[in-house]
């Protein structure tokens, strides 16, 4: 498939921030237990934070649109379509960030604030399911259609998120830098394991069609020397990414240094150091390696359709 910027942007921006949420209602909760609670302002600005990913994941989206104005009638499927339901699960989780925001700003009851807090985890992982149940569900694009879609989305959105929340930690909420840094290294580890899992899984996929049957043609050697017109058309842009296996083995290489290898390399360093700077880093690089990772997912899968629009003799 053709790699889209919008939407790799918007599913690494939300997924951040949703990440982000996660680790602050975590927080909160771990130092409501402790009885050293967390600076409201700290819970509010990290709200803040992660509204602003989500908004900006959200505005990616528009720019995959061919008619932006016609957005709100992504909704109306809501009932068959994983897409009509992120449309709407993600404007909804907005709102109870927001209010979470603004709750600890204000200086709300914990018994209200815990009440907006387990509203917003149940939509942060209803959002979670949605975005990666889009692509999930598409049965023919086979390295596409697993569960390990999904838990990737869920597993790498929390660990940029909780990356995030050590980064910023130490600005308003010091005691809460390590277990922060832990909790990302562990699900940054857990990241690598799952898609790796995801990737040795697609690695060992084999095509169901062949020129064969995508022509209706039995004879055992067919060589294809036209496409079937002379230029480009919508299948070969949008259903084909025209890297070279070279260029797909390199991109497969950065993601998993960028997203998994050095990140927890600079956890670890903060972890051990002490030193907030690394934690800094991690997010830097490792958001950069998701975005990486995030095309490779989108290029890897094959549509049947390219056995006849991008093979040529």
């Amino acid at each position: 498939m053709h790699p889209a910027f919008s939407v790799i942007f918007l599913t690494t921006l939300i997924g951040a921030g949703q990440g982000l949420f996660l680790a602050l209602v975590l927080g909160q909760a771990y130092g409501a237990l402790t009885g050293q609670p967390v600076a409201p302002g700290f819970l509010a600005g990290g709200a803040v934070i992660a509204l602003v990913l989500l908004g900006l994941g959200l505005f990616a989206s528009f720019f995959h649109l061919g008619h932006p104005e016609r957005a709100w009638r992504a909704v109306a499927r809501w009932r068959t379509s994983w897409l009509s339901r992120e449309v709407i699960a993600l404007p909804a989780f907005m709102f109870v960030v927001f209010l979470y925001a603004l709750g600890n700003w204000l200086g709300w009851s914990m018994e209200t604030l815990a009440w907006i807090a387990l509203v917003g985890v149940v939509l942060d992982f209803t959002l979670f399911v949605c975005t990666g149940m889009i692509y999930a569900c598409i049965k023919f694009l086979r390295e596409w259609a697993t569960p390990l879609t999904v838990v990737n989305f869920i597993v790498l959105g929390s660990a940029s998120g909780f990356t995030l929340a050590a980064a910023i930690a130490p600005l308003g909420a010091p005691a809460l830098t390590q277990p922060y840094a832990t909790l990302a290294l562990l699900l940054t580890f857990l990241g690598f394991i799952t898609r790796s899992a995801s990737l040795a899984r697609n690695a060992r996929l084999k095509p169901k069609s062949t020129l064969q049957s995508a022509i209706g043609v039995r004879h055992p050697k067919i060589t294809q020397r036209s496409m079937g017109f002379m230029g480009g058309s919508f299948n070969t842009r949008e259903f084909f990414h025209g890297a070279s296996r070279l260029v797909m083995a390199q991109i497969r290489v950065v993601f998993i240094l960028g997203a998994f290898i050095l990140p927890l390399t600079f956890l670890a360093l903060g972890l051990t150091t002490g030193k907030a700077g690394w934690f800094a880093v991690a997010i830097v690089v490792q958001y950069g390696g998701l975005v990486a990772e995030r095309w490779f997912f989108f290029a890897q899968a094959n549509h049947p359709q390219n056995l006849y629009y991008q093979t040529v003799g």
